[in-house]
């Protein structure tokens, strides 16, 4: 995989432990890589995410606990503040 290029309507970059992903009209997704390879993320990229919403989303740490809590079991904290999709 190159460092940078296209998948379908998103741009990637592919950064320290992780990857960026931004779509054409400017949303972004970031995300790491565990040991195992699989991707995981921490309130600090789902905000992020949010704020690069057509329409920006600010949230607070106390909302994103919720909604990452209401989320489980899909959801897993794979290290404190890191979250994964389960299984």
């Amino acid at each position: 995989m190159s460092r940078s290029g296209r998948v379908g309507t998103y741009s990637y970059t592919v950064h320290g432990a992780g990857c960026r992903f931004v779509s054409d009209n400017g949303t972004e997704v970031d995300v790491d890589f565990a040991a195992d390879g699989s991707t995981v993320f921490d309130f600090w990229r789902l905000r992020q995410y949010g704020l690069s919403l057509p329409e920006p989303l600010g949230v607070t740490d106390d909302d994103l606990r919720a909604a990452v809590r209401s989320l489980q079991p899909l959801l897993n904290e794979v290290r404190p503040g890191w979250f994964g999709v389960a299984g």
